[in-house]
């Protein structure tokens, strides 16, 4: 069997049931052949999982039966990246918003900010379009931020790879700019 992002144990905390469990009651519902949404219900309707709860057994469910692969989401696939920066979040927020900045650091800097939220967050669409790009900012302390990202709606596990990739270089390179 897969091993599982998340422990048995914790499933079986959270949820009354362990992985092998889920699996056993899902298979048995027809779950090989449901679409997520109706695997969801069935842990909703006939089994009261939370609505949290519902989404993680429903993947990890889809994971180990071979319906999902890793970072696949209905409309692509999405991966996640973070660095923890000695800058003060005003500073980090700079560095990607403003598009001079931008280029002394990230190797692809044009994009278009769909959204942004002063020091708190920016929605981008990446590219030719065909991706969303989530950037979170967290304060950490005195002179110290998370920056985190989201990249969503790729087009294969491969490209997921390669951009999970990239984005660990181009925070790696916006730590060394802001830090320096």
């Amino acid at each position: 069997m897969k091993k599982m992002a998340i422990s048995s144990a914790a499933v079986q905390k959270a949820t009354g049931k362990a992985w092998n469990e889920w699996h056993e009651v899902l298979d048995a519902a027809g779950g090989k052949k449901m679409t997520h949404k109706e695997i969801v219900a069935v842990l909703a309707k006939q089994h009261d999982v939370g609505p949290w709860w519902q989404q993680m057994v429903t993947v990890g469910y889809e994971q180990a039966r071979g319906l999902r692969v890793k970072h696949q989401r209905p409309d692509g696939f999405s991966i996640n990246r973070s660095k923890t920066i000695a800058a003060a979040i005003e500073a980090a927020f700079s560095a990607w918003h403003d598009k001079r900045t931008r280029r002394k650091w990230l190797e692809d800097p044009d994009f278009m900010i769909r959204k942004a939220t002063a020091n708190t967050s920016l929605r981008i669409t990446w590219g030719d379009g065909a991706g969303n790009l989530d950037v979170q900012f967290y304060p950490k302390g005195k002179g110290k931020c998370q920056v985190t990202i989201e990249h969503a709606r790729l087009k294969s596990a491969k490209h997921a790879e390669k951009m999970k990739a990239y984005w660990g270089e181009q925070l790696d390179a916006l730590r060394a700019f802001l830090e320096s």
